[in-house]
């Protein structure tokens, strides 16, 4: 009888481990996007040759009554780079207006959609275009080159 016992009480714990409710969390945060903007003759940095400066950036969701978007400047060894981080937190779409000292610069379309999965919660990206500028993705850094005259 203590041997059925101890096989019943084996079975349970065998069988309660293979639970979905318990597989833990998994989280994925989204893509962040880094952008480098460049003279389209020279290739050189227009914050680090000093023709932008990083102060006058300012960028909007035309989608969402032009709310301004957060973002953050890296400056660093005459690397300079707007980095966006703020979007794919959830689904949503997006269209940011990218605006230096009252020129526009670029638009960035995302249709973001946040989903979960086997326990783990990611972003899948339905859509990603750059507007109104050449740009070029380096893939080695994930920074997209936009080019500008």
């Amino acid at each position: 009888m203590r041997k059925v016992y101890l096989l019943v009480i084996l079975f349970t714990i065998i069988f309660q481990s293979c639970n979905d409710d318990n597989c833990g969390e998994c989280f994925t945060p989204p893509q962040s996007f880094s952008f480098e903007i460049v003279d389209k003759t020279s290739g050189e940095n227009l914050f680090t040759n000093g023709t932008f400066n990083s102060n006058e950036i300012t960028i909007t969701d035309n989608l969402n009554n032009d709310e301004p978007i957060d973002f953050s400047f890296i400056s660093e060894n005459d690397i300079n780079i707007i980095h966006i981080s703020s979007i794919g937190w959830e689904t949503e779409t997006v269209n940011l207006e990218i605006h230096i000292a009252n020129n526009h610069i670029f638009d960035f379309y995302i249709d973001a959609e946040r989903k979960i999965d086997d326990c783990c919660s990611y972003t899948d990206y339905n859509e990603i275009i750059i507007l109104n500028s050449e740009f070029e993705l380096n893939t080695e850094t994930g920074t997209y080159v936009i080019f500008t005259e």
